[in-house]
Formats: structure tokens, sequence, C-alpha cells
């Protein structure tokens, strides 16, 4: 087996694995509920900080002191 064909086999089993994944938390209910709250605690935590890295970052490369 090639390096290629060893690739497309991995890729084609973790695609297969997260739509089986995905197909699974999309009809449980309970699931759906967990899915949902991770997904809007992740955006709650990552997005203000991005934000206030790229603010920061601004700030920074404009030259002005703190």
């Amino acid at each position: 087996m090639t390096d290629a064909n060893a690739r497309t086999v991995a890729n084609v089993i973790l695609v297969s694995a997260g739509v089986a994944a995905a197909y699974l938390v999309i009809t449980t209910p309970p699931l759906r509920r967990v899915a949902l709250r991770v997904v809007r605690l992740w955006l709650g935590a990552t997005v203000p900080v991005y934000l206030a890295n790229q603010a920061r970052e601004a700030w920074v490369e404009s030259g002005r002191p703190a």
C-alpha cells in the first residue's frame, strides 16, 4: 500500500466515523442538547478572547504607549 492510498483510506474512515457520530448526536435529543450547550460554551469563551487579542495586537501595532 502506498502512502497516498493509506492517507485516502484513513480519511475515508475518519469521515465515516464523523458522519456516524453527527447522525447519532442529531437523532438523540439528550446528546443534541449537550452538543448545543458545548457549542454555546465554546463560542462564548473563544470569540471574546479572540476579539480581545485582536484589539490588543492592533493597539501594540499602532505604536501608542499603553
